[in-house]
């Protein structure tokens, strides 16, 4: 996953997920019990339930990837900008060292001023 710049999957994992949610579409098709389906396809249940509720509702497009669920919280610009600032270290940012920053994450100086 990659959380730093707004979450989700990369493009390749979500073309294997995508793809794992076609073949449990095939296999819909065929009639195959939803817990055969989770057990080989190592997912969950519930997640075999959803994809078959998408199937019933929209066939194998129901399926297919809409894309990210929200936009990146940051534009790209402002993403480098963190990154910049991230790794000039705490001690730029008034920080004694990093344990001094991770133990007093809720006061203190930030690089907050720097995004805003």
């Amino acid at each position: 996953m990659r959380y730093a710049d707004g979450g989700g999957l990369t493009a390749e994992r979500g073309a294997v997920r995508e793809g794992i949610r076609l073949e449990a579409g095939q296999r819909f098709a065929r009639g195959d019990r939803t817990s055969d389906i989770a057990k080989d396809l190592r997912v969950s249940e519930r997640s075999v339930e959803q994809w078959r509720r998408a199937w019933r509702e929209g066939g194998m497009e129901g399926l297919k990837s809409k894309g990210p669920a929200k936009l990146p919280k940051l534009s790209d610009e402002r993403f480098a900008l963190l990154e910049r600032e991230l790794a000039k270290g705490p001690a730029a940012h008034g920080w004694e060292d990093f344990w001094a920053a991770a133990t007093r994450s809720s006061s203190g100086p930030s690089c907050r001023a720097v995004l805003t």
